[in-house]
């Protein structure tokens, strides 16, 4: 299995996701978010594992910033638009090539699909 890690660099929580897979002796690819952005195709297929809600980082500053019109009548369609066009509204990290797509860093629920 290729895991690979999206996020931003100078995330605490990335980081602290980065030292875990690293302590666990797992290799992974990583994905900057602002370097190389998911397509709207690519968010689709992580809203379709886990549904949108789990992805649409709300607590954000990005999210906050927005218009209230942008932030009303959100649907799994207008999420993906938002990510795509926002990366930082992705929570982070996200792990693709698991078993499951791994969403947010949760030590024991990372343990137990990466089987570390």
């Amino acid at each position: 299995m290729t895991l690979t890690l999206h996020g931003i660099p100078n995330c605490d929580t990335v980081k602290k996701a980065r030292t875990w897979l690293e302590g666990k002796g797992l290799a992974y690819d990583f994905r900057d978010y602002k370097k190389a952005p998911p397509n709207p195709e690519e968010l689709a297929r992580w809203t379709a594992a886990v549904g949108w809600e789990p992805l649409l980082n709300k607590a954000g500053t990005t999210f906050k910033k927005l218009p209230d019109a942008d932030k009303s009548g959100i649907d799994e369609a207008k999420a993906i638009a938002l990510m795509a066009e926002h990366p930082s509204m992705i929570k982070r990290p996200v792990v693709t090539g698991a078993d499951s797509l791994l969403v947010g860093f949760k030590p024991d629920q990372w343990a137990s699909v990466l089987n570390a």
